[in-house]
């Protein structure tokens, strides 16, 4: 659904009536018409090309990517801009650039009242330079017991929400590290369903998952994980990861099964934006990178 698609649909049947609707409809599902059914963009921090921000967009270009992610709150946005348009790179999105050490979840409430102001303001530069989402890390599991992280985090996400309607920027929620919704020293066999319902309180078309395929196979199958979050997903996250070894990899190497990754991806009808998060480097590296994503997932095969 294209955002004005998005803003009409909430106008008719508010966000709680819409929201059982992207239940069945991803709210990014048409990102990849007319495009590469997985659109290659990454993390800004990967681009380790010497130059100004343009000249770092060129490359990332250059080595096959479509879209960056930028950081929030802090940037320029007219240079940001500028870099885009002179580039041909989209900004996609963004990532929250400080959620990591002032975290939704914090037991000091003014730390907290400091993270919900960055995401508010993470948010609104993201929309001024047209991206469509915001990747939040919600919290930790050693700022308190579950159900502390738990109201926490989402009292701080539904304290934002008005912000991401008003600019209709969807709030992404990265399943990460940080001891929350999965047990960290659990087995590789977890539940899917305390994260589904972290993003199923909302009831809101504009929270939804940056699903990091790669931090992932630590916890689970990911292909019966993407099945069964299925339009909860919005955007992926990749990188590679070993069980064997207990480490992240090249996206090319470890031992995610990717053919069954894809394959659960192209059942659920995902189609959309595919972030890079691995060491980046110069323009060879970012090359590197991209083609690593087109083997492993067949990026640009359309079927």
């Amino acid at each position: 659904m294209r955002r004005r698609t998005v803003l009409q649909a909430m106008g008719t049947l508010g966000v709680a009536g819409l929201s059982a609707a992207m239940r069945t409809t991803p709210l990014f599902a048409e990102s990849g018409d007319g495009h590469d059914w997985l659109r290659k963009t990454l993390k800004i921090g990967m681009i380790g090309v010497k130059g100004s921000l343009e000249e770092k967009f060129r490359a990332a270009k250059e080595a096959g990517f479509e879209g960056v992610e930028v950081n929030v709150p802090g940037i320029n946005v007219d240079e940001v801009n500028k870099a885009s348009k002179a580039s041909g790179l989209i900004v996609d999105g963004s990532v929250g650039g400080t959620h990591w050490n002032i975290r939704h979840s914090d037991p000091d409430p003014e730390v907290r009242a400091k993270a919900l102001d960055n995401l508010k303001r993470g948010i609104e530069e993201t929309a001024a330079v047209g991206g469509d989402s915001c990747l939040l890390v919600v919290g930790h599991g050693k700022d308190g017991t579950h159900e502390e992280v738990y109201q926490r985090s989402s009292d701080n996400i539904r304290a934002a929400l008005p912000t991401a309607e008003k600019h209709n920027i969807a709030i992404l929620v990265e399943n990460v590290w940080n001891h929350f919704l999965y047990d960290h020293e659990g087995g590789s066999d977890q539940s899917v369903e305390p994260l589904a319902e972290y993003i199923d309180q909302f009831d809101s078309p504009l929270v939804g998952l940056q699903f990091d395929l790669g931090n992932h196979w630590k916890y689970g199958d990911v292909a019966q994980w993407v099945r069964e979050l299925g339009p909860r997903i919005k955007k992926l996250d990749i990188k590679g990861f070993s069980r064997a070894e207990n480490k992240f990899t090249k996206i090319t190497e470890g031992d995610v099964d990717w053919p069954a990754v894809e394959a659960a991806l192209r059942e659920i009808g995902f189609k959309g934006w595919c972030a890079a998060e691995v060491g980046g480097g110069d323009a060879a590296r970012l090359k590197e990178v991209a083609d690593n994503m087109e083997a492993a997932l067949h990026c640009s095969v359309n079927k």
